[in-house]
């Protein structure tokens, strides 16, 4: 296994943690009140949400696609 799969592999399980983090904080009551009350996520779950869809898909990419 060379070691940009390994990165990638590193990426792609990071990613989805953060996106499981971003999801829960979306869920939150808290989360759920400013939602509702400004019509966004807070900049902490978008953080969340973000990072962990560029880390999956670069870990994805790294993983599956380049050689």
């Amino acid at each position: 296994m060379g070691n940009n799969k390994l990165i990638g592999i590193v990426l792609l399980v990071v990613g989805i943690v953060l996106l499981y983090f971003g999801y829960q904080s979306s869920q939150s009551v808290g989360g759920q009140i400013t939602e509702s009350l400004t019509g966004r996520f807070t900049d902490e779950t978008m953080w969340y949400l973000i990072g962990g869809a560029a880390s999956a898909a670069a870990g994805a990419f790294l993983t599956f696609i380049k050689k």
